[in-house]
């Protein structure tokens, strides 16, 4: 972290010796072909006039729909992994040396020989990992990041590689943001001498842009303040003093100080601030749902333990603990107990007996919602 974190690039060969895909490669394929799975299907044609021609087709992708396996030069992407496969959940638990709010999610590509998505750069911190096959990675630090204009990919127009690596199964490759890269997809065998499928694992990071946030929060903290005023009637502006305008078309002065004490009036409670970061960081992806269970009691009753459902997002700050986009103040032994669900995504039965009625009535309320599932190890 302090030497290469948003630095530059760090090459780890066998930073899990003898890695194995989490997913076959038909375990893929089946994930492509469901609605609620963001896929992308990226077809590389031979270069004209010095540049590839290429093309991009979003999914859900029947099997049949995909290019024949020996085909070259096609890509298929699945984002959100993580979401889906337990096993692509537990992996990314291995990176949770860099904070949660940042942690985005882990996208698999399957590549054809000669396969990839062209020489581009992403505004973010990743993580590629090889799972399977084998992959060429030329990368560059330069500081042309211009596109080409008709590409339906962001593809820079020119990449002027530096550095090259070829990754194998288990090697990673982190690479800082905004740092030039191409993979392509090399033509590869395992060890029992059949073609092996190139497949590389991304674990990316959230990177909020500034405006963006500032929408968010200002979204949120109008809502905390419509719910603070309840029932009464919310406030109007009101002129009073207006006289007769002779310059209908100017912005009252003040109506601009009205529109400044609501601003004002937002931000005044710094809590509410936190409290809507918290809870914008951890809101899930919009194609994140939870099936609701009615076993909460019995399930917390058993003497078994608890963990985080593989799709819940829980942060927590010095006065609260957030879940799926919502806040929760927690104090004294509950909040510690909290935050310790929070950073192990489980609580042992020993654990939870230590809680307090109101805390466990909490639990059993996101066990319900389908935040929390029954750990039968206890």
């Amino acid at each position: 972290m302090r030497r290469h974190w948003q630095k530059k690039p760090l090459l780890v060969r066998q930073a899990i010796p003898g890695f194995k895909p989490v997913l076959s490669a038909a375990q893929l394929f089946a994930l492509a072909s469901r609605d609620e799975v963001e896929s992308r299907l990226i077809t590389r044609s031979p270069a004209r006039r010095g540049q590839a021609a290429w093309r991009l087709q979003r999914g859900p992708f029947a099997r049949r729909a995909l290019p024949p396996l020996a085909q070259p030069g096609w890509t298929l992407l699945v984002q959100g992994v993580d979401l889906h496969s337990e096993a692509a959940h537990e992996l990314m638990q291995r990176f949770r040396f860099i904070p949660d709010a940042r942690l985005d999610d882990l996208m698999i590509s399957y590549a054809s020989e000669g396969g990839g998505v062209g020489p581009h750069f992403d505004s973010y911190d990743v993580f590629l990992l090889q799972a399977s096959g084998s992959r060429r990675w030329q990368i560059s630090a330069q500081t042309d990041l211009s596109l080409q204009a008709d590409a339906p990919l962001k593809i820079l127009r020119r990449f002027a590689p530096q550095q090259e690596f070829v990754l194998h199964a288990g090697d990673m490759l982190y690479l800082p943001p905004g740092y030039a890269h191409d993979g392509v997809a090399q033509p590869g065998t395992g060890a029992d001498g059949r073609p092996q499928a190139c497949m590389t694992y991304s674990i990316g990071f959230r990177a909020p842009a500034q405006h963006e946030l500032a929408a968010a929060l200002l979204t949120r903290l109008a809502e905390m303040a419509q719910e603070e005023d309840g029932d009464a009637a919310p406030k109007l502006y009101r002129d009073p003093s207006q006289p007769a305008s002779l310059n209908p078309a100017q912005v009252p002065p003040a109506l601009l100080r009205f529109a400044e004490q609501a601003l004002a009036r937002a931000l005044r409670e710094p809590q509410a601030l936190a409290s809507a970061l918290g809870e914008y960081l951890s809101e899930p992806k919009p194609n994140v749902w939870f099936e609701s269970s009615d076993q909460a009691a019995e399930g917390l009753q058993k003497g078994q333990g608890v963990r985080l459902h593989q799709r819940s997002r829980m942060l927590y700050d010095a006065k609260r603990v957030f879940i799926n986009g919502e806040a929760f103040v927690a104090l004294g032994a509950d909040a510690r107990l909290m935050r310790q669900l929070a950073d192990e995504r489980h609580l042992p039965a020993a654990t939870l007996a230590r809680l307090s009625p109101s805390a466990r009535q909490l639990l059993g309320n996101w066990f319900e919602d389908g935040w929390l599932v029954a750990d039968l190890a206890g």
